[in-house]
C-alpha cells in the first residue's frame, strides 16, 4: 500500500499514487482544534474498525474533555504496533494537544503495534480519522450495507464525504437494483431513468437508492448480504402475498393504536415489512431510506428482476408498484408469459397500482382446446386505474387482443409501451372505460392497432401506431375517445376508421401513407378531425359514405395519390377551413345523394380538378377559395345539384366552373375569375341557376353554353374576358337576365351555330366587339336589353341568323345600333336605336380604307369584294374604297353586305394598298369571333 504524507499546512490528505484515487477534503489542523464531528465513544473497545473509528470524541467516563495523552506515549511504547501495517510519514514534529483535548498526533516513526487491550485508543481513532489512505477507507466501505454506510457517514466529516462517494453508492445501488442508470421514483406510480451528469442532486445513485429503497425484490435464487434489511423473494406470488400480509398487519397495527389513544399510528409499513426507522442513523438523521411517512403514503414496491417468470398468473386488485429491475435493457429482461389466462390483470382496488419495465407475454398453446378470446397479455377491469410504462407487450393469440381495458371505472395509464407484432388487436378499450395511452409504439398487429367501442372514451396522446395488417384506429359501435398528435401511418387499411355512431374527437394527428384512405367514416359515423395533416395516401385522404356526418376542420390534405376527401353513398359532413392541395383527383369529391357543407375551404394545385360533384350529389359549398388546379376548378355533372355561394374561383389551368351532363345547381355570389379555359362551360342538358357572380379575366370567354346546355345566368357581372362574355352555341338555349356584360376584350355576346336563349333587361356596354354577335342558323331572343358604348356595332346579326328583338336600347356604339347581313330577316319591334357612331360609313364617305378604323381585331359590317385579278380566295375580303382605288380596273366582284376587316389595307395580297400604311402580319380575314375552347376535362377525366 503506498504511503501517504500528512503536513499542517495542507487540508488534504495527498492523493494515492494509484490511478483513480480520489483526493477528499479534509479540515485544516491550523485552522480547527476538533477536526471532526464529536460521537461518544464506548468504554469497552472491541476489535472491530468500524468500532474504533467512533472513539475520536471524548471518553464516555470522563468530565468534559477528553483524557490528555502522555508526552512519551508514541516514543516509549516500542511494542505497540499499529494494527494497519501501512508506512506513513508523520509530521516533522510532535504536537501539542489543543485547547478542545483532540489527540495528539502519532510520532514520525511509530512502530508497528498490534491491537490490545492496553492500546491507546485516542492513537488508533486519530489514525483512522486523519491518515488511513482513501483508498483503503473506500475498500472497507464497500462491503458495508447502505444502514452501515449512513452510520459511518455520521462519524465525522471526511468519513461523511467518504462515505458518500459516487463510485461507492454505483456500485452498491448497482448491486441491489442492477440498473445501468439512476431510477429516479418522485411520486407514486412515476419512474424515470436520469442519467448521473444531468441528475440534480449531488449524487444521483444515493438518491435514487433513497426514493427506492422501501421496495422488496423478487430474485430467483439470490443470497442478499448478511445484514440487509431488504427483503428478497423467489416469486412476484410471493412477494404479493407478503405485502398482503405486511397491509393486513398494518391495518391490524393502526386500529389497535387507534382504540388506545387518539392520534396513534402504526410502527410499521405495508411496503417494507419494518420499523419507522429501522436503521441505527436515528430517525432526525436518516439518510439510507425515505421518512416514515412518505414511506407510509406509498403503495407497496416490487422490485422483479431478469428472469422468464411462466408459472404465474398474476391479478392484482391492491395498490402495489412491479417494476423490472436488470442492466441494460430492463423490459426485454423481465419477462412475464401465460399460456392460458390473462398474463397480467388489474381489478377493482388496485387505484394506485403500477407494472413498468417488463415484457408481458400471451402464448397460447396451439395445440389447446382453451378459448381465448377473453384473455389477454394485459388485462384492466372495472373501477381500477393502474399506470403500466415502459412494457413490451406481445401476443400470440390469433382472438381478442393484447390488451384490454373494459368496464365502467377502468381508467389506467398506459404510456411508453411497445404493443407490436400480435396476432390481434393490439389494445381494445370498451365498454365505458377511460384511460389516458401516451407515447406508445402500436405497430405490425395482424388487425387494428387500436380499437374503442361501446361509450369507452380513451385519451390518447403521441401514440405512434403504424404497419398494421389491418386498421391503424378503429372506432365503432358508439365508441368514443379523444386522440391527440398521434402519428398514424402505413396501415393496410385505413389510418383511421370510424363506424356505427362512433364519436371521436382526433386533433394534431398525421395520418399518412395508408395503403387505401386516411380516414374512413361510414355507417353513420361521427366525429371531429381538427387540425390534423392528412397526406400521402393511396386512396382518399378522408371517405365519408353511408349517412356519416363528421367534421373535417383546419386540417391539410394533400398528396394524396387519389382524391383529398371523398363524400359517397348519402355520406353528410362539415368540411370547413381546411387545406387540401396538391391530390391525384378531385381535392373533395362529391357522389351518389351525398349532402355535405363544404366552407370555408382552400382547394389548390391539385393534379385534376378542385370539387367533383357527381352522380346526384348536392351539398352547400360556400366561401371556399379553389384555385391553380389542372382541370375544372368545380366539376357538376350527372344530376347533381350542389349550391356554390360566396367562392372564389380562380386561376384554374381550364375552366372555372363546369356544368356537363345533366349537371345543376346553383352558382350564387362567386368570384370566378382569370382561367385558362371560360370561367363557366355549361354543355349537354345541364340546367344550372347562376345569379350574383362575378365571372372575369378569363383567357377564353366568362361563359360558354354549348351542346344542348341550359340555364339561367341572372344578375351577375360578366367583364374583362379575353373573348367573348356569354358563348351560346349549337343548340344552346340559357335565359340570361338583369346581367352586367362589359369590358370584354371581344364580344359581349356570341351566339352562332344554331344557338337560341333569352336575353332579357342585360346591360351590354364597352366590349371590344359586338354587344350582341349573332351567326349561323341562331335565333335567340332580346328583350329590353341596353346596349351601349361598344367599340364595335351594338348588335350584328350574319351567316343566315335570325333574331327578335324587342323594346332594346342601342345607343353609342362606335359602328353603329343594329347591322345586317346580307340576307338576314330578323323580327324587330319596339327597340330604340340612337346615338351611335357609324364610324363605318364616315369611313366610307371620307375615303379610307375600313382596315384604318377596324386593324385586324375587329370586324366592322359593311359591303366587301374580292378581286380575281389578285387571287384573293374565299377567306380574304376587300372594302369598297379600296376596289375603287387600289383595285380600280381590277375583274372585282361584289360578295356580300358583312362582317371583315380588309386584307388589302391588311397588306396581305400582292399589292400593296394606296390608302393604308405598311402591311401587318396578319393573313386572313375572319368572318366571325374565335371559337372558344371547350373543356378538355372529360378526355383527361
Amino acid at each position: 500500500m503506498p504511503s501517504a504524507s500528512f503536513s499542517s499546512s495542507r487540508s488534504y490528505v495527498r492523493r494515492s499514487r494509484r490511478k483513480g484515487g480520489h483526493r477528499i477534503p479534509l479540515p485544516s489542523r491550523t485552522q480547527s482544534s476538533e477536526p471532526c464531528e464529536s460521537v461518544p465513544c464506548p468504554n469497552n473497545v472491541t476489535g472491530s474498525a468500524m468500532a474504533a473509528t467512533a472513539c475520536a470524541g471524548p471518553s464516555g467516563s470522563g468530565g468534559g474533555g477528553s483524557p490528555p495523552v502522555p508526552a512519551a506515549a508514541a516514543a516509549t511504547t516500542a511494542g505497540h504496533h499499529s494494527p494497519y501495517d501501512l508506512r506513513r510519514k508523520s509530521p516533522p514534529a510532535y504536537h501539542e494537544p489543543g485547547p478542545s483535548g483532540a489527540c495528539s498526533l502519532p510520532a514520525r516513526k511509530r512502530p508497528r503495534t498490534s491491537l490490545s487491550q492496553g492500546v491507546d485508543v485516542c492513537n488508533v481513532s486519530q489514525y483512522l480519522q486523519y491518515e488511513l489512505p482513501d483508498e483503503v477507507l473506500l475498500c472497507i466501505l464497500s462491503h458495508l450495507t447502505e444502514r452501515d454506510l449512513c452510520r459511518v457517514a455520521q462519524v465525522c466529516k471526511r468519513f461523511n464525504t467518504i462515505a458518500n462517494d459516487t463510485e461507492l453508492w454505483k456500485s452498491l445501488y448497482q448491486s441491489v437494483f442492477e440498473y445501468d442508470t439512476p431510477l429516479m421514483h418522485p411520486a407514486p406510480c412515476q419512474f424515470e431513468f436520469v442519467a448521473a451528469d444531468e441528475c440534480d442532486a449531488d449524487n444521483p445513485w444515493k438518491e435514487s437508492f433513497r426514493q427506492l429503497y422501501y421496495g422488496i425484490h423478487v430474485r430467483p435464487n439470490f443470497r442478499p448480504k448478511k445484514d440487509s434489511r431488504i427483503k428478497h423473494f423467489n416469486t412476484i406470488r410471493a412477494s404479493l402475498e407478503y405485502v398482503e400480509e405486511r397491509a393486513g398487519s398494518s391495518a391490524a397495527g393502526s386500529s389497535s393504536a387507534g382504540g388506545s389513544s387518539s392520534g396513534g399510528s402504526s410502527s410499521s409499513t405495508a411496503s417494507g415489512g419494518s420499523s419507522a426507522c429501522s436503521c441505527a442513523c436515528g430517525a432526525g438523521a436518516c439518510s439510507c431510506r425515505r421518512a416514515p411517512a412518505a414511506a407510509a403514503a406509498q403503495p407497496a414496491l416490487v422490485f422483479v428482476h431478469a428472469g422468464l417468470y411462466q408459472e404465474e398468473c398474476l391479478a392484482i386488485d391492491t395498490d402495489v408498484q412491479l417494476i423490472g429491475c436488470a442492466p441494460g435493457n430492463v423490459a426485454e429482461s423481465v419477462v412475464l408469459e401465460r399460456e392460458a389466462e390473462s398474463t397480467l390483470t388489474f381489478a377493482e382496488g388496485a387505484n394506485r397500482a403500477y407494472a413498468g419495465h417488463m415484457t408481458l407475454k400471451f402464448s397460447p398453446d396451439a395445440t389447446s382446446t382453451m378459448q381465448h378470446h377473453k384473455h389477454y397479455c394485459l388485462e384492466v377491469s372495472d373501477n381500477c386505474s393502474p399506470t403500466v410504462d415502459h412494457c413490451i407487450i406481445r401476443s400470440a393469440s390469433v382472438v381478442g387482443a393484447a390488451v384490454c381495458v373494459s368496464g365502467a371505472g377502468a381508467n389506467p395509464v398506459i404510456k411508453h409501451c411497445d404493443i407490436s407484432d400480435c396476432e390481434n388487436v393490439g389494445l381494445y378499450v370498451t365498454d365505458y372505460a377511460q384511460g389516458a395511452y401516451q407515447d406508445n409504439e402500436i405497430s405490425r398487429n395482424a388487425l387494428a392497432g387500436i380499437w374503442v367501442k361501446n361509450f369507452a372514451n380513451p385519451i390518447m396522446r403521441r401514440n405512434h401506431i403504424h404497419h398494421g395488417r389491418d386498421v391503424g384506429i378503429f372506432t365503432f359501435e358508439n365508441g368514443l375517445g379523444y386522440f391527440e398528435a398521434n402519428d398514424i401511418h402505413n396501415n393496410r387499411i385505413a389510418g383511421f376508421e370510424v363506424k356505427a355512431g362512433a364519436n371521436p374527437t382526433v386533433v394534431h394527428c398525421e395520418i399518412h401513407h395508408g395503403q387505401t384512405g386516411g380516414i374512413y367514416v361510414h355507417e353513420s359515423g361521427l366525429g371531429q378531425f381538427i387540425d390534423n395533416k392528412i397526406h400521402s395516401n393511396n386512396f382518399a385522404g378522408v371517405w365519408i359514405t353511408s349517412n356519416s356526418n363528421p367534421t373535417i376542420r383546419r386540417n391539410e390534405i394533400y398528396n394524396g395519390h387519389q382524391g383529398g376527401v371523398y363524400i359517397f353513398g348519402e355520406g353528410r359532413g362539415l368540411i370547413e377551413h381546411n387545406n387540401i392541395y396538391g391530390n391525384a383527383l378531385a381535392g373533395i369529391q362529391i357522389r351518389t345523394n351525398s349532402d355535405p357543407i363544404v366552407r370555408h375551404n382552400k382547394i389548390h394545385h391539385g393534379q385534376h380538378g378542385g370539387i367533383y360533384v357527381h352522380e346526384k350529389g348536392q351539398g352547400l359549398i360556400e366561401e371556399n377559395e379553389v384555385y391553380a388546379n389542372t382541370l375544372a376548378g368545380v366539376w357538376i355533372t350527372t344530376g347533381s345539384t350542389p349550391v356554390l355561394r360566396r367562392n372564389r374561383i380562380h386561376s384554374g389551368k381550364q375552366v372555372g366552373v363546369y356544368f356537363y351532363d345533366n349537371g345543376h345547381g346553383k352558382l350564387e355570389d362567386n368570384d370566378i375569375f382569370n382561367h385558362l379555359y371560360s370561367g363557366v362551360q355549361i354543355r349537354t342538358g345541364s340546367n344550372p341557376v347562376i345569379r350574383g357572380n362575378k365571372i372575369w379575366g378569363g383567357q377564353n370567354g366568362g361563359v360558354l353554353v354549348y351542346n344542348g346546355g341550359l340555364g339561367l345566368l341572372e344578375q351577375n357581372e360578366i367583364f374583362d374576358n379575353a373573348m367573348a362574355g356569354v358563348w351560346i352555341k349549337t343548340d344552346s338555349n340559357p335565359t340570361l337576365k338583369r346581367n352586367k356584360i362589359f369590358d370584354g376584350r371581344d364580344g359581349g355576346i356570341c351566339i352562332f351555330n344554331g344557338g337560341k336563349g333569352v336575353l332579357e333587361e342585360n346591360d351590354i356596354f364597352r366590349n371590344a366587339q359586338a354587344g350582341v354577335l349573332i351567326s349561323t342558323q341562331s335565333h335567340p331572343v332580346l328583350r329590353r336589353n341596353r346596349i351601349f358604348d361598344g367599340l364595335a356595332a351594338g348588335v350584328e346579326i350574319t351567316n343566315n341568323a335570325t333574331a327578335t328583338l324587342e323594346h332594346n336600347q342601342i345607343f353609342n356604339n362606335r359602328f353603329g345600333g343594329l347591322c345586317l347581313a346580307s340576307g338576314v330577316s330578323p323580327l324587330v319591334r319596339g327597340n330604340k336605336i340612337f346615338s351611335n357612331q357609324d364610324a363605318v360609313e364616315k369611313a366610307v364617305g371620307g375615303g379610307q380604307c375600313l382596315y384604318k378604323i377596324s386593324s385586324y381585331t375587329s370586324f366592322p359590317m359593311h359591303d366587301f369584294y374580292r378581286c380575281q385579278t389578285c387571287n384573293t380566295t374565299d377567306r380574304n375580303a376587300i372594302c369598297v374604297n379600296c376596289i375603287k382605288t387600289c383595285h380600280s380596273g381590277h375583274d372585282v366582284e361584289f360578295i356580300r353586305h358583312d362582317r371583315f376587316f380588309c386584307d388589302c389595307g391588311a397588306g396581305t395580297l400582292s399589292n400593296q394598298c394606296q390608302l393604308q400604311g405598311e402591311p401587318t402580319q396578319d393573313t386572313d380575314t375572319l368572318y366571325d369571333s374565335a371559337a372558344p375552347m371547350e373543356s378538355h376535362t372529360l378526355m383527361v377525366n
